[in-house]
């Protein structure tokens, strides 16, 4: 269910905007995103694992908080990773 740390390095690589950074609102959002996937996938399997679904909706919330916030801080920012993550918004 979590994302192994090699992937998690890929992703911080991927969306940092410079080295060591690993708080940004775009490496947070792509790891949550990372995450929400495979909790998606596993509860395909497990429909009946309702603690796993609340978290997988406590990061939902998390991401959209995220988002949010870059959407009012700069609009530019907030549409390239929406792009680049292949969001719906």
């Amino acid at each position: 269910m979590s994302i192994t740390a090699e992937r998690k390095q890929e992703l911080i690589k991927e969306f940092s905007l410079k080295d060591g950074d690993t708080g940004s609102p775009e490496v947070q959002v792509a790891i949550l995103s990372e995450r929400i996937g495979n909790l998606t996938e596993h509860l395909k399997t497990h429909g009946k694992d309702f603690h796993s679904r609340r978290g997988l909706l406590m990061m939902v919330g998390q991401r959209r908080r995220l988002l949010d916030y870059m959407k009012r801080k700069e609009v530019s920012r907030y549409d390239e990773i929406i792009k680049r993550l292949g969001l719906r918004r």
